[in-house]
C-alpha cells in the first residue's frame, strides 16, 4: 500500500480573545485605517493555543471571521514579550521581526468567509518564560480583551464524559474513550520475543475482502470484533476502528494490495460488501460503541497523481478515473455509514510524500469533496480524514524545516524534498485539514495520523542537522526518515514503531492510531500464488531498482516477506528494535 516524533505534549494553553469589529466609517467620520479592509465591517475572534515542552512549543492561532463579509488577503500580527523565536510555520506565510510575528494567508486560504476559521500554525523555540500574547490584529484591526491562559482538562479527561444522547455524535470519538485491542493481532504480537511489550496496544480491524465480514479461515468476523469490543468496553466509551477496503479495481497504482473485485464490479461492492457492514454496525446491540472507519485507503489520491497525463499514470488508474467507481464507491460507503449515529467516517488522504506538492494538494481536496457528495452522501457524513495509513512518514522532522536554506538555496530544491511544501506528516495533516475546510467540509473536521511504523529510532536516528555543505547533505544528514526515497512504501528496512495511539495529541488531530498492524506484511518479496486477489509488486522486492514513482531508486524493502496482510516476524522485530519512543 502506497504509503520525528513531535515534541512531548506537556501542557496546552489557550487564550481566547474577545471578538473585535471595525465598522466602515461614514462621511466626515474619523478614519481608523487607510486599507481596503476598512471598506467593510471586519469582525474577528482569535483563539491562541500552544503545546509547550519547556524549551520550545508549537502554536495554532485560530482566526475566525465572526462577521458575514469575507476577509480578503488577511494578515495576522501579534507580539511576544519574551525571546520566542520562529522555527517554521504552516497554513500561512510566517515571518518575525524582533518580537512581532506576522502571518499572511496563502494562495488557498487568503480569504476567510463569513463564519469560517483559518488555523495557521508554527513552531518556536524559547528560554525562560513563554507568556501567551494578549493582543492580535487582523488587517490592522486590533482584537483586545484577551483572557489569561488556562489549562484545559487532561487529555483525555480523567473522568470520561457522559455519552451524548442517541443520534448525537461527539466532536472527537477518541477523547474519553478506551481504544479497542484486536485479540487476533495481540496474540501474534505476544507470541513474538519481546512482543508482550506492545501486545495490548490498539490496532485496527481490516475488512479487506467480502469474506472478512464473516471471518476468514475460522478467524473473527466483524460481529465477533464488535462483540469483543463490548466486552472490553465494560460499560465505558470505547472506540473501535475499522478499515473499509475493497473497492472495485482496488489500488490501481500497485499490485501487492490489489483486491478481489474487478474495475466494473461496483454493484457487488455495494450489495456484498458495504451493505452487510452497514447492517452490522447499525445493530442497536452496538449502539454504545464509537465505531470509527477508515474509508478506502489509496483510492482517491491515485486518481489525482496516477491517472491522465501524469508521468506516473497507469492504465488501471485511467480506467478507474474514467468509470468513476472510486468516487461512486466512496460516496456509497459514506451514504450508508454516515447516518448511523455512532459511526464516524474518516477518508484516506494519502500522506505528505504523495499529495504535498502544489499540483496535488488542492485538486485532492476538491476530489474528496466530490466523492463525499456522490451516491446520495453528504459532506456532514465525513468526520475527518486520515494520513500516512500503512506508511512511514515521520510525525515531525526536528532538524530541518521547509523554510531552511543552505548557501541561499532552499531545502525545497533538495533531491529528498523535491519542491514539496511539507517535510513531515503533522504539518501536512494540519495544513491539509484547512484546505479541506476550504473545499466545503465542516470547520471542525479532525485528522488522524497512522503512527504504527513511522518512529525511525535506533542507532541510525540523527541527533542534529546534517552538514551545510549543500541542501542535499543538510537534509539527508538530518532527516529522521531513512528511506531511500519518499515513494518507497513496502516493508521498509530500518523503520520503527511510532507514537502510541493517543487521543487529541495536537491541534486539529483527533488521534494517533496504529491503523496498519505492526508485523503484517505490505506485500510479498517474490511472487506467491494466493486466493486473495493480491499480486506481486516489484516495490516489495529488495533487488528492484525502481520506477517513475520512486525516482528509479532501490525499493528499500525487507526480503523474505509474505503476501500482504500475512504475519512477517522479521518486520515485527525490526519495528520493535527501531521504535521511537523506544520500548
Amino acid at each position: 500500500m502506497s504509503r520525528a516524533t513531535a515534541p512531548p505534549l506537556r501542557r496546552k494553553r489557550t487564550a481566547l480573545l474577545a471578538a473585535c469589529s471595525l465598522l466602515a466609517t461614514g462621511a466626515g467620520a474619523v478614519t481608523l485605517m487607510q486599507t481596503p479592509a476598512a471598506a467593510a465591517a471586519i469582525a474577528c475572534s482569535v483563539d491562541y493555543q500552544t503545546s509547550d515542552w519547556g524549551s520550545g512549543f508549537t502554536t495554532t492561532v485560530n482566526v475566525k471571521n465572526t462577521g458575514t463579509t469575507a476577509i480578503e488577503n488577511w494578515t495576522l500580527t501579534y507580539a511576544y514579550t519574551g525571546n520566542q523565536k520562529l522555527s517554521s510555520g504552516w497554513n500561512g506565510t510566517w515571518s518575525q521581526s524582533g518580537s512581532t510575528v506576522t502571518v499572511k494567508g496563502t494562495d488557498w486560504n487568503r480569504s476567510i468567509a463569513g463564519g469560517a476559521t483559518v488555523s495557521p500554525g508554527a513552531q518556536f523555540s524559547y528560554s525562560g518564560t513563554n507568556t501567551a500574547p494578549t493582543s492580535f490584529a487582523v488587517n490592522g484591526v486590533t482584537c483586545n480583551g484577551g483572557t489569561t491562559p488556562t489549562d484545559p482538562p487532561t487529555d483525555p479527561p480523567t473522568d470520561p464524559p457522559t455519552d451524548p444522547p442517541a443520534g448525537d455524535k461527539v466532536d472527537n470519538p477518541f477523547v474519553g474513550a478506551k481504544m479497542y485491542v484486536n485479540p487476533e493481532w495481540s496474540a501474534k504480537a505476544a507470541a513474538e520475543p519481546g512482543g508482550s511489550r506492545i501486545a495490548n496496544t490498539s490496532t485496527s480491524v481490516w475488512l479487506d475482502r467480502i469474506a472478512a465480514i464473516e471471518g476468514v479461515n475460522g478467524g473473527m468476523g466483524l460481529r465477533d470484533h464488535l462483540d469483543e469490543a463490548l466486552k472490553q468496553a465494560g460499560g465505558s466509551p470505547l472506540a473501535i476502528n475499522l478499515v473499509v477496503y475493497d473497492l472495485p479495481g482496488r489500488d490501481c497504482a500497485a499490485l501487492a494490495s490489489n483486491g478481489e473485485l474487478g474495475p466494473e464490479e461496483l454493484p457487488r461492492y455495494k450489495s456484498e460488501f458495504i451493505d452487510p457492514i452497514a447492517a452490522a454496525v447499525a445493530d442497536p446491540k452496538y449502539a454504545s460503541l464509537r465505531i470509527t472507519t477508515v474509508i478506502e485507503i489509496d483510492s482517491l489520491p491515485n486518481l489525482v497523481t496516477n491517472a491522465g497525463s501524469r508521468p506516473t499514470a497507469t492504465p488501471q488508474c485511467d480506467v478507474m478515473k474514467a468509470n468513476g467507481n472510486y468516487v461512486k464507491g466512496v460516496g456509497y460507503a459514506l451514504s450508508k455509514l454516515g447516518p448511523i449515529p455512532n459511526v464516524y467516517n474518516y477518508i484516506d488522504a494519502g500522506h505528505h510524500g504523495w499529495l504535498g506538492w502544489d499540483d496535488n494538494f488542492g485538486p485532492s481536496a476538491e476530489l474528496f469533496a466530490q466523492a463525499a457528495k456522490a451516491e446520495g452522501s453528504k459532506l456532514e457524513y465525513v468526520t475527518g480524514f486520515i494520513t500516512n495509513t500503512a506508511n512511514y512518514g515521520p510525525l515531525k522532522e526536528p532538524h530541518f524545516t521547509i523554510n531552511d536554506a543552505v548557501g541561499g538555496t532552499s531545502v525545497r530544491q533538495s533531491k529528498w524534498v523535491d519542491w514539496n511544501r511539507y517535510v513531515d506528516e503533522l504539518s501536512y495533516a494540519q495544513a491539509f485539514r484547512q484546505r479541506l475546510v476550504q473545499a466545503g467540509f465542516a470547520s471542525d473536521i479532525g485528522m488522524l495520523i497512522d503512527t504504527s511504523r513511522n518512529g525511525w529510532g535506533g542507532t541510525a536516528r540523527p541527533t542534529g542537522p546534517g552538514p551545510q555543505t549543500n541542501v542535499d547533505t543538510y537534509v539527508n544528514g538530518g532527516k529522521l526518515d531513512r528511506r531511500i526515497h519518499l515513494g518507497n512504501w513496502c516493508n521498509q528496512a530500518g523503520a520503527g514503531l511510532g507514537e502510541r495511539p493517543k487521543a487529541a495529541p495536537e491541534a486539529g488531530i483527533d488521534a494517533y492510531l496504529w491503523v496498519k498492524p505492526p508485523g503484517e506484511s505490505d506485500g510479498s518479496s517474490s511472487e506467491i500464488p494466493n486466493d486473495e486477489g493480491k499480486g506481486f509488486d516489484r516495490m516489495c522486492d529488495p533487488t528492484y531498482t525502481g520506477n517513475a514513482r520512486n525516482g528509479n531508486n532501490m525499493s528499500g524493502a525487507l526480503g523474505g516477506a509474505p503476501v500482504s496482510g500475512h504475519w512477517f516476524s522479521a518486520q515485527f522485530q525490526e519495528l520493535m528494535k527501531n521504535a521511537h519512543p523506544a520500548l
